[in-house]
């Protein structure tokens, strides 16, 4: 189930792209194994991302179900309670932040934006290539480091469920609220909304 959002405005009416529309993060993964071209394309997709001074500060470490010491090694990093549905996806992989620029070891204050950006690029390929990704921030980043021997300077960020939705399973009933856009999109001084954004009502938008 997907929620349409259009956004509205006294120009014209215009609907946000299929892809945003139909990305979601499911609980229930198929056994079904992804396929190695689709995880390399998800991938190449975040290589295109641009980051600051085209630093790329991000690095993932990835576990297919079918290499099962490794998928191990990050199931147990994680909070006991996406243990239980996250052992079900066919790949998890760790996204990490590199913290300091490559060329004179000064702090990257932008290194979490530009992570973000490479797995949103990730994951909107995925959802292009009919994968989920559930993303999750409950797990032990010292439990990562340790087990993954993580070089100083790279700190993980979140672990990434991917794979495809278990079509046995019934879609959840409840749909995840998003903030009105009026209420983070401003102008002229903060907490003024945008006129951009002045027909803009709460909507539901998938479920994760």
């Amino acid at each position: 189930m997907v929620v349409v959002i259009i956004g509205n405005n006294e120009k014209g009416t215009v609907a946000v792209h299929d892809l945003i529309q139909k990305r979601w993060s499911p609980r229930d993964f198929s056994p079904r194994g992804v396929e190695r071209e689709k995880l390399t394309a998800i991938f190449q997709a975040a290589q295109s991302t641009p980051s600051s001074f085209n630093e790329q500060p991000w690095a993932y470490i990835v576990a297919e179900k079918e290499n099962p010491a490794d998928f191990e090694r990050i199931l147990n990093a994680l909070a006991p309670r996406n243990q239980e549905w996250a052992r079900h996806a066919p790949v998890l992989i760790v996204s990490l932040a590199k913290q300091n620029f490559e060329v004179d070891g000064r702090t990257n204050h932008h290194a979490l934006y530009d992570l973000g950006a490479a797995s949103a690029h990730l994951t909107f390929q995925a959802t292009a290539l009919g994968l989920h990704v559930h993303q999750m921030g409950g797990f032990s980043r010292e439990k990562i480091k340790e087990e993954f021997s993580v070089p100083q300077g790279f700190e993980p960020i979140a672990v990434l469920a991917v794979g495809y939705f278990d079509e046995t399973k019934s879609l959840p009933a409840a749909i995840r609220k998003r903030k009105p856009v009026k209420d983070f999109v401003f102008e002229s001084h903060w907490g003024i909304s945008s006129q951009l954004t002045g027909i803009e009502d709460e909507k539901e938008f998938n479920f994760n």
